[in-house]
């Protein structure tokens, strides 16, 4: 295990600033959503079943979600052709990110230690930060649960 996981993002302070790519290769930055509400979720990996269900989940919400004023970007630690693959695959329509070395994720606060099949792993904590359109967390929330999530959340956005 490596001793670099990081403090999660508290509200009312700046959300760090990334640019990733997208499935098709093109670089998707934090600063290009400046004056929106925007939502970066991370989830540990493309096509599997609890990313899958909160994938389709912000997918079926998104209009509902953009029509509030929010913009969605899923991150994960996959290569550009996993996220196209998995995008393709369930009809996708906000932009995943690749952040293949973690180190968005780590700056984010979603990246750590975890209990799978009973084993601590290190990897993405299913986490989802909400940024406002000065740039600030506005809410954090961590080890979110896949089922739901997106009902809890829109709850909590009033939306």
């Amino acid at each position: 295990m490596t001793t670099n996981l990081t403090v999660k993002l508290q509200p009312g302070t700046a959300a760090p600033e990334f640019t990733l790519p997208k499935a098709d290769g093109s670089p998707v930055s934090l600063a290009d959503y400046r004056g929106r509400n925007v939502i970066v979720y991370f989830y540990p990996q493309a096509a599997t079943p609890g990313c899958t269900t909160e994938a389709c989940d912000f997918r079926d919400n998104l209009a509902s979600l953009q029509g509030s004023g929010y913009e969605v970007l899923g991150v994960s630690p996959d290569g550009m052709e996993a996220l196209a693959g998995f995008s393709g695959d369930f009809d996708l329509t906000f932009p995943l990110l690749a952040d293949e070395d973690h180190a968005v994720a780590l700056a984010y606060g979603a990246w750590g230690e975890k209990l799978v099949d009973g084993e601590i792993t290190e990897g993405i904590v299913r986490s989802t930060v909400v940024v406002d359109p000065d740039g600030n967390v506005v809410l954090a929330q961590y080890q979110v649960k896949a089922q739901g999530h997106v009902a809890a959340l829109r709850q909590d956005l009033g939306v």
